[in-house]
């Protein structure tokens, strides 16, 4: 494995950085009022949130939660698939379920790359391990034999390493020294992702607050009574009416 040039890392973050913060704003872009209000209104009155500014805002908060966690995801998984390229030759992989594969000591690595712990359900979980399953057949039918390992690669956590449902499960400081065979690229990599973060947070908060105004004063019109509280039943009803199970029924 080739010693891995950190000039090239931090070049490589600083260019691609970018492309995050823009890929958040774009989000925000695209987003609609109506899609906001598809998230549980229930959830909202039971933490008793009392005005329409303050509805939108925990609102967006929720949508941009989940929505950056897949952003930044894709972010760090581009990044460990650009470090085993520059340490071991890696490369993207087009197997389904596979991110990246690379050679080291003789062992064809098939990676999925997740960036945290705490990912799919019970039978996504299934699916990835007949994917790598999937991967390892073909490469040892392909180059009779080989020597192939299936290893799902977390970039963030604790979690100890171990052999689970076919794979190496190898979790934060691991996964990074897997790809590079250094044992502090997980720390090295943190300054540069930070690279003119407060400039990119600045415009995205400007347009943040621009769609909380536009978005809570559509929401005022359409929700709120004429003492200007929300209007909870005509929010769930809108959120929730569909009923058509008497007529269902009665076709049986």
């Amino acid at each position: 494995m080739e010693k891995l040039n950190l000039a090239d890392v931090r070049e490589y973050v600083n260019e691609n950085i970018v492309d995050f913060h823009q890929r958040r704003i774009k989000s925000l872009e695209s987003l609609t009022l109506d899609k906001l209000l598809k998230k549980n209104p229930y959830l909202f009155k039971a933490k008793n949130v009392a005005t329409a500014g303050q509805l939108i805002e925990s609102l967006l908060d929720a949508f941009l939660s989940s929505s950056e966690e897949k952003l930044f995801g894709d972010f760090l998984e581009n990044l460990a698939v650009f470090v085993a390229g520059k340490t071991c030759q890696g490369h993207k992989s087009s197997a389904p379920g596979v991110d990246l594969e690379f050679m080291n000591h003789g062992i064809h690595y098939v990676v999925s790359i997740k960036s945290g712990p705490n990912w799919g359900n019970s039978s996504q979980q299934r699916r990835l391990e007949q994917d790598l399953q999937a991967a390892v057949i073909r490469i040892r039918q392909a180059r009779f034999g080989a020597n192939a390992q299936a290893v799902l690669g977390i970039c963030y956590g604790n979690t100890r390493t171990s052999y689970l449902r076919g794979y190496l499960k190898v979790v934060g400081q691991n996964f990074w020294y897997l790809i590079s065979e250094n044992k502090d690229l997980y720390t090295e990599i943190i300054e540069p992702i930070g690279y003119r973060a407060k400039h990119h947070n600045d415009i995205f908060y400007e347009e943040k607050g621009g769609i909380v105004n536009r978005f809570t004063g559509q929401f005022i019109d359409r929700f709120c009574d004429s003492s200007g509280r929300i209007d909870w039943i005509k929010l769930v009803e809108w959120n929730s009416q569909n009923f058509d199970l008497d007529r269902v029924m009665s076709d049986k």
